[in-house]
């Protein structure tokens, strides 16, 4: 009916796939209000963001927080109520705020306090909602903000990149006496992982390694809000590492990639879907990986922990809950973590208290597989002495499988982890999956981005005067134009290089040229 602000460009295909998107597509008896959220491919080439921040944020952010480029996140909030004006006998509506940054706890916030004010009042509250938005200061990472919306001031910390993995987020302490007290929000993202995971805690490791592998895998749930939370607290579970596969938190069968990923003529595509509809067990039933969730049940005091079935039991109709695969997982479970946990429920342990064991459980795994990696990553950097003035600079080394392999027998993960099991065989795997060609190249990127700043200040350290002495003409120019283009690049990619640095470089430049014959100067100068 509305989009808001008015001037916001979506094509008509986005436009269709927001509505099917926002709205349960299943028949679901419960009246009141459901907050879920979505992912949408962005149709038709990329579009520029009325937010150009030159990458600065993208560069500081965790790599788990960047924001999309070809992707919207969209948050719901629906309501349904009785109401006997409606030619359905009922009140139906949604608000969705679209972005392309994943703050799940933030923007479902702020639809809490926006949305059953819009049902009432319509137009005019989200025209006075924007002009307050249009006020926020930028997302910064690291900084505290206080963002004020319709008479509450809710104050977030934007995460950094430099943040230590794990760390409880920083208590905040300036509250500069705001009146009103502001909602404090602990995180902008930080799902309760506890309660997303309640059905499945004893089968943490099974999915770590799904999610980690890149497995393409379906999430049945009896409601969009359980399927979206599941699916994002799933892609989630690498942190720090990013998940880089695609993800549908909550998907319908009108979504425009539906033929895509029912189709039987080709493997099922890298990918964590939610669906509601119980028309995709039958549709998707090929899939290797399927977790069936129903309505949380307890036994006891327990949550009921659903069981590993084979592929074949999922029936059509009726599907019981459980994980349909045939997956053997490469590594022990961790019985200490569910003991925990388990002890944790019956102590009546709050939520996020659960949350954070699971958390740093899931980190500390993640931060074992990975640096092994890192380790022999960085030793493909060349030696610094490698670096001199006037060549360009070296290459990485290649990564090697085999020699990496090597390395483990002494700097594998059975030193920081006490899981026992098949870690060479979970490397194997993952050498093969998306998520770890994504990490790959963001770090031969941040690799080759810190060897151009070490040429860069090679180059500073060195005697130019001197190297100039026996160098003809041409050789000059050459160099003028090269060290030109390294500091556009420098520049433009914003090299971790020291200001002064740069400075120098142009200093150098300016030197070189005025010690040419004046026609040169005047082209160079051109």
């Amino acid at each position: 009916q509305l989009v808001y602000p008015h001037d916001f460009r979506l094509t008509e295909k986005e436009k269709t796939s927001i509505c099917y998107l926002s709205f349960p597509d299943s028949y679901s008896g419960g009246l009141g209000d459901t907050q879920f959220s979505f992912r949408l491919r962005q149709a038709g080439g990329s579009r520029n963001s009325p937010f150009q921040d030159d990458g600065r944020y993208n560069r500081e952010a965790p790599v788990t927080l960047q924001r999309e480029a070809a992707h919207y996140f969209g948050y719901v909030y629906f309501r349904q109520v009785k109401d006997s004006s409606m030619r359905r006998g009922y009140f139906q509506k949604s608000l969705v705020l679209v972005s392309r940054l994943p703050y799940v706890n933030l923007f479902q916030c702020l639809l809490q306090l926006i949305a059953p004010e819009y049902f009432d009042k319509l137009e005019p509250c989200l025209e006075a909602v924007c002009n307050e938005i249009d006020q926020w200061p930028p997302p910064v990472p690291g900084q505290t903000l206080n963002l004020p919306v319709m008479g509450v001031v809710i104050q977030v910390r934007i995460p950094s990149r430099v943040d230590k993995p794990g760390s409880s987020p920083v208590k905040q302490c300036n509250q500069e006496n705001l009146l009103p007290a502001p909602l404090v929000l602990p995180s902008v993202h930080e799902l309760d992982l506890f309660r997303c995971f309640q059905p499945v805690l004893i089968h943490i490791q099974m999915l770590w390694e799904l999610m980690l592998l890149g497995e393409p895998m379906v999430v049945m749930a009896p409601s969009p809000t359980m399927s979206s939370e599941m699916v994002l607290a799933l892609t989630s579970c690498l942190a720090p590492l990013r998940y880089c596969c695609d993800f549908r938190p909550y998907f319908t069968i009108h979504d425009s990639e539906f033929k895509e990923y029912t189709t039987r003529t080709q493997a099922p595509p890298n990918i964590v879907v939610g669906v509601t509809n119980p028309f995709f067990i039958k549709t998707l039933q090929h899939w290797p990986h399927i977790l069936r969730v129903g309505e949380l049940r307890m036994s006891g005091d327990l949550p009921k922990q659903v069981k590993v079935k084979k592929l074949a039991k999922l029936k059509t109709l009726d599907t019981k809950p459980g994980i349909y695969t045939s997956y053997k997982t490469f590594l022990h479970k961790d019985k200490t973590l569910i003991k925990r946990l388990l002890k944790g429920i019956q102590r009546k342990r709050p939520s996020e208290v659960q949350s954070a064991l699971l958390r740093r459980h899931l980190l500390e795994l993640t931060q074992s597989f990975i640096i092994p990696l890192e380790h022999y990553m960085a030793s493909l950097m060349p030696l610094q002495r490698a670096i001199t003035p006037w060549k360009n600079p070296p290459q990485i080394r290649p990564f090697c499988q085999e020699d990496f392999m090597k390395s483990l027998e002494h700097a594998g993960p059975q030193l920081t982890c006490v899981l026992k099991g098949d870690w060479l065989g979970l490397y194997r795997r993952f050498f093969k999956s998306p998520n770890f060609d994504g990490w790959f190249r963001q770090r031969h990127r941040e690799m080759t981005q810190k060897l151009e700043a070490l040429h860069l200040e090679a180059i500073c350290e060195a005697d130019i005067v001197a190297w100039m002495k026996d160098k003809s003409e041409v050789e000059i120019v050459d160099l003028v134009l090269k060290l030109r283009e390294k500091l556009v690049r420098a520049r433009c990619q914003h090299l971790p290089v020291k200001e002064e640095t740069l400075q120098r470089v142009s200093l150098y430049i300016d030197t070189i040229i005025g010690s040419l014959p004046e026609d040169l100067q005047a082209v160079l100068h051109h």
